[in-house]
């Protein structure tokens, strides 16, 4: 025990030494909540990591009751192609879009306002699945350190109730905060899991029997047997949110490089090269990405081999697989017990810890949705630490209300997660596929657009095939869900919540968001843009029931024009000041700084056409 004990001091020092810490000073000259690469990793690589805990469970669960586990294999080699081809999409997309905003900005720049907008629901409805997974997630492996895996869905549900408002608390405290806890739970839990591989390693070189199977197998034909692998590997591709986290959540990250690219550029310059491709808050992005390539493949593959050979999945003795095989691991070592339950700790609290990079995510795309008019304006409210509060806490609300719906119950959730974030790969993939046909020639246009192409319709086929993988358990709903939220998303466009005045769009985003910079430009067009989608929906709609011989006039003049993309971001003179200036009454100055939380409330009357554009007194 004493080994074990001083093991884990060891383990635990090195990883807080290594743990990122906000300074004062990094506020002042990046801004407030702005984050560097080790923070990076923590709030959008916590989710796709900590997927080890149950990626590879659920896909043995569709494998192992018909005794098919060892075919594990052919799912764990289409999980890990699938990683690599989205992974490489998503570090070239940072390059294109490196100002935040994910498939979002994309499918809004090269496809249509219409493709955005169902993104942009598609990934709230991703987000809050994910905080409600990762967090029965955890109470699975908790319940499964006393063997209890299978206890009152009450049980679940409370405990599930309290690790999700605990990730609440800690993301409105804010993102240094929650990334100095998150990446020292991370690293240990790293260093932990090499200790249990090689725990593994000994348990077979001694010859560990595997675990007597209780219940006999259930037959299955050929055909039944390829939707099972069907299913296995749809179950076991749910982490890949973190492309799309990070890629959305770039413009939460420091404009510099990375300790590590500085060092590099210093001492081996001629790996030039490699050095621009991870320099400035892109290259902090492809850093995190670049662990997507290969991570949930390597480690869907060693889960997989050890529960094969120690015929250990969720459920074995009252465990989840991960739990089974680190009782066995941490077994063959002095004092492994106590190993073990420290690992089961920790598997809870870093799942609880992954609904961080839905909370960040949440923040990123929601005030956006405020500006198109997607989402009443009364949801924007920015901290003094850079935190949309107002946002985190509707999440956090409806996470509890889902989590009580599906009776704390992990299989529940899970057909609903991971079936939305492939909407918007594929989205991006046709994006990225228009951006090179449009901006390159020869060679890389014709080579980078076919990969492209590949990618999105790989996107697009795991999107069906999520639905198909999970439709017994549930996945039916989804499409039901989904078609709900699209149509619910133009209602809200359409209706008065929808409709932004140039003014109104300058004060979301440049006093209360108080974004500044090329992501406001590019926010600033994209509701232009929506907006000139509405008038053109609400004139389509006159003109239906025209035909119908009742006629409906269209109560708004034509909006704003959005214009050209680059001219908007003003790609070749950033400085240059707000596209919406020129719809401003110049005869009310701007404040000298962003209010906090949006403009004060006034006791006079405020003129028609002020760039507040609200009639309150």
């Amino acid at each position: 025990m004493i080994f074990s004990i001083a093991l884990l001091i060891v383990i635990f020092v090195a990883a807080l030494r290594v743990a990122p810490k906000e300074k004062k000073e990094h506020a002042a000259v990046h801004g407030a909540g702005q984050i560097g690469l080790a923070a990076a990793v923590a709030l959008f690589g916590v989710d796709y990591f900590t997927s080890f805990y149950y990626a590879t469970g659920e896909m043995m669960s569709a494998l192992h009751p018909y005794g098919l586990q060892r075919y594990g294999y052919i799912a764990v080699a289409l999980i890990a192609l699938a990683n690599f081809v989205f992974g490489a999409l998503y570090m070239y997309s940072l390059g294109v879009f490196n100002e935040g905003g994910g498939s979002y900005t994309a499918s809004m720049r090269y496809l249509l306002p219409t493709m955005s907008l169902v993104v942009a629901v598609v990934l709230i409805q991703d987000y809050v699945f994910t905080i409600v997974v990762s967090s029965l997630s955890g109470v699975d492996q908790l319940l499964s350190i006393l063997n209890a895996y299978g206890v009152g869905w009450l049980v679940h549900f409370g405990i599930g109730a309290v690790l999700v408002a605990t990730t609440y608390y800690l993301t409105i405290r804010g993102r240094g905060e929650s990334a100095r806890v998150t990446f020292t739970m991370l690293a240990v839990f790293i260093l932990l899991t090499l200790v249990m591989v090689g725990g593994l390693i000994l348990a077979h070189v001694n010859g560990v029997p595997a675990a007597a199977t209780p219940v006999a197998p259930q037959p299955a034909t050929l055909g039944e047997a390829a939707l099972h692998m069907l299913t296995a590997t749809m179950k076991g591709m749910v982490a890949l949110t973190g492309l799309e986290a990070m890629s959305n959540g770039i413009q939460f990250v420091i404009n510099d490089d990375s300790d590590l690219v500085k060092w590099g550029k210093k001492h081996l310059p001629r790996l030039k090269e490699l050095w621009n491709f991870y320099g400035g808050k892109a290259g902090i992005g492809r850093m995190v990405q670049t662990s997507f390539l290969f991570y949930g493949g390597i480690t869907t593959l060693i889960l997989a081999s050890f529960a094969i050979r120690f015929n250990v999945f969720d459920g074995t003795l009252g465990r989840t697989l991960v739990g089974n095989l680190a009782f066995i691991g941490f077994g063959q070592l002095p004092g492994g017990e106590v190993l073990y339950w420290v690992y089961q700790l920790l598997a809870v609290f870093l799942l609880a810890a992954a609904s961080m990079t839905a909370f960040q995510d949440l923040q990123a795309t929601e005030w956006r949705d405020v500006a198109i008019g997607e989402i009443p304006e009364i949801i924007v409210y920015r901290n003094a630490q850079g935190t949309f509060t107002r946002s985190v806490t509707i999440a956090f609300s409806i996470s509890l209300v889902i989590m009580f719906l599906v009776q704390g119950q992990t299989t529940l959730a899970v057909p609903f997660y991971g079936v939305g974030v492939f909407m918007p790969i594929m989205a991006m993939g046709l994006a990225i596929r228009q951006h090179l046909l449009q901006n390159y020639k020869g060679r890389t246009r014709f080579w980078g657009a076919l990969g492209a192409s590949l990618a999105a319709a790989l996107s697009g086929i795991v999107f069906v095939g999520q639905i198909a993988g999970k439709w017994s358990e549930g996945g039916w709903v989804v499409l039901i869900s989904f078609s709900v939220l699209v149509l619910a998303a133009h209602a809200l466009l359409l209706s008065p919540i929808g409709y932004r005045k140039p003014s109104q769009i300058y004060r979301i985003v440049r006093k209360k968001a108080r974004v500044q910079g090329a992501m406001a430009s590019i926010v600033e067009w994209q509701s232009l843009r929506m907006q000139e989608y509405r008038y053109y929906l609400l004139v389509g709609i006159a003109h239906f029931f025209e035909m119908l011989g009742v006629r409906r006039p269209v109560r708004y003049e034509q909006p704003a024009p959005a214009g050209n993309y680059d001219h908007a971001l003003h790609v070749d003179h950033p400085e240059a000041p707000s596209l919406l200036a020129q719809y401003l009454d110049p005869e009310s100055p701007e404040p000298p700084e962003p209010y906090l939380g949006g403009v004060p409330n006034e006791t006079t009357v405020v003129p028609a056409g002020h760039p507040d554009g609200s009639t309150r007194r």
